[in-house]
């Protein structure tokens, strides 16, 4: 099955921000755990054409943001359903949004930043190809958070 990526509307970045809900520790990733991620996610403006919902047949599965960086990289942000989350999908939404970037941006190099307590993402990220970059300290959710800095980079 493919995925298919298009500019996120206004009612789809709605529809994530408000009701999508993760279980346990993962409601870290909630958009309404943080009302300045929230703020930037659903307002359109500040979105830009750089947000891509993705779908699976008739079915938005996740959301993929591409930050073309100066010195050619690509920074990525994501997220997937989280009734999806866990259950094997990773590996093929992750395929899936670097190969749209490689098409579509002729994209390179990946760089994403992950709260180091998601060891389920981690794995993934790694099987991917990904490796750790570092660890940075991140105000958010309404405190100081660990994340890890990970890059990519495509063979020729």
């Amino acid at each position: 099955m493919s995925y298919t990526f298009q500019i996120m509307t206004q009612k789809q970045a709605y529809q994530i921000a408000y009701t999508w809900k993760y279980d346990g520790e993962y409601a870290f990733y909630d958009m309404t755990a943080d009302e300045e991620d929230l703020e930037e996610f659903v307002d359109e403006s500040r979105r830009g054409n750089t947000t891509y919902a993705v779908h699976k047949e008739d079915e938005m599965i996740g959301f993929y943001t591409f930050n073309l960086l100066p010195d050619g990289n690509v920074d990525i942000g994501l997220g997937m359903k989280p009734f999806l989350t866990g259950k094997g999908e990773g590996l093929r939404f992750i395929k899936a949004g670097l190969d749209f970037a490689i098409s579509t941006f002729s994209a390179r190099t990946f760089t994403l930043s992950v709260a180091t307590f998601n060891e389920r993402a981690i794995k993934v990220y790694k099987k991917m190809g990904f490796m750790p970059m570092g660890t940075f300290i991140q105000q958010t959710n309404g405190s100081s958070y660990e994340f890890m800095k990970m890059m990519h980079s495509v063979e020729e």
